[in-house]
């Protein structure tokens, strides 16, 4: 299997990765991080796939898609952290004032994990962010040992992955997800 890793600019194909089975439901699109809390919750059913149709149409994409030949089967998340809410967090500490992107959220459809898809995507989204001038790329993925991890709230990644991508282990956060306590970690490209 060849997976292909493409900047995330056609809507349908992040739909079919991040969309909800039920056009009317009220999913995360992968928003949360992305937008105010404010305008977050305001965003009900179909409001929010419009509004990640208008960031597929931007410049940069919101993100890389993992293509399978031309079914796509993975999502990245990847921005500059100053566009998002880990700019603001109180849980996840800011390291220095470089101009860091964050990678947030890596999820792959069910039927297709458990085949290396998700080391791509992480690669992928390096190197989405290396191409628009990212010196270093931060994620904050769960620190969870050898224990399992629910699919649903895997979605920052665990920390094995970005370690094996070549991420460094930079610090703790206060921040904890399914009982996992997240870290910061990091990968210089400068």
């Amino acid at each position: 299997m060849a997976i292909e890793i493409r900047p995330a600019a056609v809507f349908e194909d992040v739909s079919a990765v991040l969309g909800p089975k039920s056009p009317g439901a009220t999913v995360c699109w992968c928003l949360s991080h992305r937008i105010p809390s404010k305008l977050n919750n305001e965003l009900r059913g179909p409001a929010r796939g419009e509004y990640v149709a208008e960031l597929c149409r931007s410049q940069p994409p919101p993100g890389v898609i993992a293509y399978d030949g031309d079914e796509p089967v993975g999502w990245a998340a990847v921005a500059p952290r100053s566009e998002t809410s880990f700019a603001r967090s109180r849980t996840i500490p800011r390291v220095d004032d470089l101009p860091v992107w964050s990678l947030w959220c890596v999820r792959v459809r069910p039927g297709h994990r458990r085949k290396g898809i998700s080391h791509a995507l992480i690669a992928g989204a390096v190197e989405f962010a290396r191409s628009h001038g990212a010196p270093v790329v931060e994620a904050y993925p769960l620190d969870s040992g050898d224990a399992r991890v629910d699919l649903t709230m895997a979605y920052p990644g665990i920390r094995k992955n970005f370690e094996r991508a070549g991420f460094v282990h930079v610090a703790d956060t206060a921040s904890v997800l399914a009982g996992h306590p997240r870290i910061l970690m990091r990968l210089d490209l400068r």
